[in-house]
């Protein structure tokens, strides 16, 4: 019986000559892997554009077997970008954002509160003229919540940081450096979107800070190949 979902894309692989198998975090089936046929020829740019990474889409699927591929029988965008594909900044945000969700999320169990959130913040964050420059650590804090390791305070996330096994010397900083951000990351979480934050420099140390913290809660996270790109699009 073919289901009807929304979906999130989260990554794909190329596979055999014009095939490619992609993740997609679904509404009604939670995290699924499909086989879509000839949208890597020539001719089909349009076609493969609808797989990058957070394309939201409208699919009509095939059920599988637990952890089995499946074939998608219709799909759509939902919703075209109106300004990322048109920002630097943001792309950059979407392209980091993606792989730590993909990296993250491995639930193939139904789970509409994270897919809510996830939805609903890349259309807030694509819709955002100004004021955005602190979503991604946001995005972060509250996805740390729905994964099962939210904070309520900075001093709890800065501590468990800094004494893990030399996080500090990880990030490149000692604990006292790690403290200073305290203040900063306390402000994210009480105002989110409208704190503060001084410059560029300190948004990166945060961004670092939250990285080094996912890491210690999600084994398979390992390195994030897209974190440089982000931290230099960002620096100002």
């Amino acid at each position: 019986m073919l289901v009807k979902t929304r979906g999130i894309v989260l990554n794909y692989i190329k596979y055999r000559e014009s095939s490619i198998i992609v993740r997609i975090y679904t509404e009604e089936l939670g995290l699924q892997s499909y086989i879509v046929n000839s949208v890597r020829k020539k001719g089909t740019a349009s076609r493969i554009a609808l797989f990058q990474p957070f394309t939201l889409l409208d699919m009509v699927v095939y059920p599988s077997a637990r952890g089995g591929l499946t074939r998608i029988s219709e799909y759509k965008c939902s919703h075209p970008f109106r300004s990322v594909a048109f920002d630097i900044r943001k792309s950059s945000v979407l392209l980091f954002l993606s792989e730590i969700v993909a990296k993250t999320v491995q639930e193939e169990e139904v789970n509409r509160p994270l897919f809510s959130f996830l939805h609903e913040s890349i259309l807030a964050f694509d819709e955002a003229g100004q004021g955005f420059e602190n979503f991604h650590i946001v995005f972060l804090l509250q996805l740390a919540g729905y994964l099962g390791f939210g904070v309520s305070s900075a001093e709890d996330m800065i501590s468990q940081v800094a004494f893990d096994a030399g996080g500090a010397k990880l990030l490149g900083a000692n604990v006292m450096q790690l403290q200073q951000l305290e203040p900063y990351l306390q402000e994210v979480l009480q105002q989110g979107l409208q704190a503060h934050i001084q410059n560029g420099r300190v948004r990166r140390e945060l961004l670092y800070l939250l990285v080094r913290y996912f890491q210690l809660h999600v084994d398979q996270l390992g390195d994030i190949k897209s974190l440089p790109v982000l931290s230099e699009v960002l620096s100002d």
